[in-house]
């Protein structure tokens, strides 16, 4: 078999609509295209998005950075290593490390993250961990309760 053999299967192609060539060819005067208006003429019509007019829709939308988050939960957050100053066996919540200054302000419920090392046992009390978090506070012997 050489390329030049190469054919598409019979039936599968289908010949183009020869338009503009008379009333008994099926599509004579307007082609197909109606009688008159922006659509029945030479050209492309209107540009891809375009609305009449109206604001489309890719000017409506907000540019820039992204859309912001309806109902983002917000976050006291925390690195690991800042726990490492407590006292062994102590449990950890969000009043607690407010009472002990490692906290000033209370954004909303507690969340931990990996940064620095943590050598102390502690009973951590919090909405959310990271990975790990979870993973440096269990192998210094302590435990993680999602509250």
């Amino acid at each position: 078999m050489k390329i030049t053999d190469v054919q598409p299967k019979k039936g599968s192609k289908k010949r183009g609509r020869r338009v503009g060539r008379g009333i008994a060819a099926g599509q004579g005067a307007s082609c197909g295209f109606g009688m008159r208006g922006q659509k029945s003429r030479s050209g492309s019509g209107t540009r891809p998005g375009f609305e009449g007019g109206q604001m489309p829709l890719y000017r409506r939308v907000p540019k820039l950075k992204h859309f912001p988050l309806i109902n983002r939960q917000a976050y006291t957050i925390i690195n690991v290593g800042s726990l490492a100053d407590l006292a062994a066996g102590s449990t950890v919540t969000l009043a607690s490390l407010m009472e002990a200054g490692i906290v000033t302000t209370n954004d909303g419920p507690l969340k931990l993250l990996g940064g620095g090392d943590l050598s102390v046992k502690l009973t951590v009390e919090a909405a959310r961990f990271t990975a790990t978090a979870k993973q440096k506070i269990e192998a210094a012997g302590g435990t993680c309760t999602v509250v």
